[in-house]
């Protein structure tokens, strides 16, 4: 009976490039299974966080249960989605949710095509040994040539053009039919029902009222309230309390069966202990009991300090960044010590977005107002005694005397352009110091490149390495830029290589300011340092003494400004009389403000470091 029901389950995810309709093609789904009413619906239901939908991109996967009627068999179907980000900075929650799926939708927006992320997903899906449905998107466009797209996806799977199925997320039409193939198509889970329960964590959040939840893939057996269960990895053991599944809220049922994704309330208040990737097992059985596959441990790419004034703030910060932590198995962070901020968290993320996302999402699931230092990567330096460390922020960045040499992070890059880009792309790779190591076209089929439509060209795939320091500025802008839009990238960890940067240091009114200290490519030094000083004079509130801000690498001032002072009215109060006593008033005000330039302190608002991370743009 339960492997019975077990044929009857349907696990799959939507994987895509951002922005090519997965949240939508995802609500007709809702839709047509009637899981959310017409009342209750709105656009992209499944994203729950503001930030998502203000947005307009998903930030976390999500998953839910639909019920499905085949009018054929007149079988119920259950059918486990779990909707995915799409951009590159947020690839770790494609990877936890493929590793708890049969099979994808790999879906492509019917206009711009094949992106560099859908190549990178689709990479992911085909390691898993996942089933794929190729699908176009948006054929309800105007001027959409859907017979080439659907050569292109086709020649990239290596199948007949027929089998890509093209649906419009927006308007519902083809989704029905999309939903029956998903049946005929995916395979069911092949768990074993009779087996001790064994069971995948690939999410978990904390509740104030129930502790930890853990959303699990059940490969086998059966978990109900009550059992105790045991997390392989730390050896917890852990009692039941409930069981359920998501629609997309919790939805408690007696028990869990093999093959079904769903979720169990385990009581625990230590956030750290349920981690992503353990397997949840039967406690009677654990000894015999093989662990099921992790995820590879996830390498941060950027790093930053979060700081909050305080001790008593400082452990607020520190509970926040653990939830936010079990919620986001990609973030990292570890405790710091800053001379001017006091006590902090250096914190690991995967790019500049997934660091904005966690300053915004503390500033508003938690109401902390941070100081941010700026983001950097993570050097390696090897010192004159061959002693090798790690810097992860320039408030550590040794002497340059005590140096022998440093190596920064490289990427290897893969992006897709548009043919008529080409040449401005390549431009903008070579002032980025990258190294195009290999051009070839993505498929292999004439299409007109006279076209002035980037849609309508064929796509050029360029192989690249460059740093990822570079990247991270203002890369992804200007590519989308020159390409209106079209091209797009997907990068991985390379290793490392010796490169010449410096510690580039800012003062305002003769005191270094930590948070906008930064470490900068030798010769890029003064025009980083011209920028930050001409854009700190236009941001920075005005005082009633002027201001010098300063740049300096190596002790040495290699940019500098002024910020005049703040002019008070001290003579408003006469009506009239002798010329000398309105001199008389001047001249004391202009003691004081001499006094105030030599011992007056300026108080740099957070709003300032906010715009300083992307002051480089």
């Amino acid at each position: 009976m339960l492997e019975q029901k077990q044929n009857l389950i349907r696990n799959f995810s939507i994987i895509a490039h951002i922005d090519h309709g997965k949240s939508t093609l995802a609500d007709r789904f809702l839709e047509l299974t009637k899981t959310i009413s017409a009342k209750k619906m709105r656009p992209q239901f499944l994203d729950q966080m503001s930030l998502e939908k203000e947005r307009g991109i998903t930030i976390k996967l999500q998953p839910v249960n639909m019920l499905y009627q085949d009018s054929q068999s007149g079988r119920e179907y259950s059918l486990n989605l779990i909707d995915t980000p799409g951009h590159v900075d947020f690839s770790y929650e494609v990877s936890r949710s493929l590793a708890a799926v049969e099979g994808v939708i790999l879906l492509v927006d019917a206009r711009q095509g094949v992106q560099a992320q859908t190549i990178a997903n689709l990479h992911l899906a085909l390691r898993e040994k996942l089933t794929i449905i190729p699908v176009l998107n948006k054929i309800d466009l105007p001027n959409v040539d859907i017979a080439t797209r659907r050569s292109e996806l086709a020649q990239l799977l290596n199948i007949d053009p027929k089998d890509v199925l093209a649906v419009s997320a927006k308007t519902g039409q083809g989704v029905a039919e999309l939903l029956k193939v998903i049946i005929q198509k995916m395979p069911p889970p092949t768990g074993r029902a009779d087996f001790p329960a064994r069971a995948l964590i690939f999410d978990s959040f904390f509740d104030s009222y129930r502790g930890v939840v853990a959303l699990i893939k059940l490969v086998d057996g059966k978990i109900k309230v009550g059992d105790q269960l045991t997390m392989l990895a730390i050896n917890q053991t852990i009692d039941c309390l409930e069981t359920g599944l998501l629609k997309p809220n919790l939805a408690p049922i007696e028990q869990l069966s093999a093959g079904q994704i769903g979720y169990v309330v385990t009581g625990l208040k230590e956030i750290s202990v349920c981690r992503v990737g353990d397997t949840l097992a039967d406690t009677t059985n654990q000894q015999h009991t093989k662990p099921l596959p992790g995820y590879q441990s996830v390498e941060p790419m950027v790093f930053a300090g979060l700081y909050l004034p305080g001790e008593k703030e400082n452990q607020k910060l520190k509970k926040a960044l653990e939830k936010l932590k079990l919620n986001d198995a990609s973030f990292v962070f570890e405790p710091e010590r800053s001379n001017n901020l006091g006590l902090g968290f250096r914190c690991g993320f995967l790019g500049l977005l997934h660091l904005d996302i966690v300053r915004e999402r503390l500033k508003r699931e938690y109401d902390l107002d941070l100081t941010i230092t700026s983001p950097s990567v993570a050097y390696r330096v090897t010192l004159i005694d061959d002693q090798q460390i790690i810097i992860k922020t320039a408030e550590d960045f040794p002497s340059p005397i005590k140096i022998k040499k440093i190596e920064e992070p490289w990427l290897k890059i893969n992006l897709v352009t548009p043919q008529n880009c080409l040449g401005q792309v390549m431009s903008l790779i070579k002032q980025n110091k990258g190294e195009i190591i290999n051009t070839h076209f993505l498929f292999n089929q004439q299409i007109d490149n006279s076209s002035e439509e980037p849609n309508k060209q064929c796509q050029v795939v360029l192989d690249l390495e460059m740093p990822l320091s570079l990247l991270l500025v203002n890369f992804y802008d200007k590519l989308k830029s020159i390409s209106s839009g079209y091209a797009s990238y997907s990068y991985e960890l390379l290793g490392y290589r010796i490169t010449k940067v410096s510690k580039l240091d800012i003062l305002i009114a003769e005191e270094k300011i930590v948070p906008l200290s930064r470490i900068v490519y030798q010769d890029r030094a003064y025009a980083e340092g011209r920028i930050l000083v001409d854009q700190l004079k236009k941001n920075l509130p005005r005082q009633q003494f002027e201001i010098k801000i300063q740049a300096v690498v190596n002790g040495k001032i290699i940019a500098a400004e002024r910020l005049s002072a703040l002019r008070k009215d001290v003579t408003a109060k006469l009506y009239g009389g002798d010329i000398s006593r309105k001199m008389k008033l001047l001249k004391k005000q202009k003691k004081g403000k001499k006094r105030m330039r030599q011992h007056g302190k300026v108080y740099v608002p957070t709003e300032i470091y906010v715009k300083m991370l992307t002051i480089n743009k």
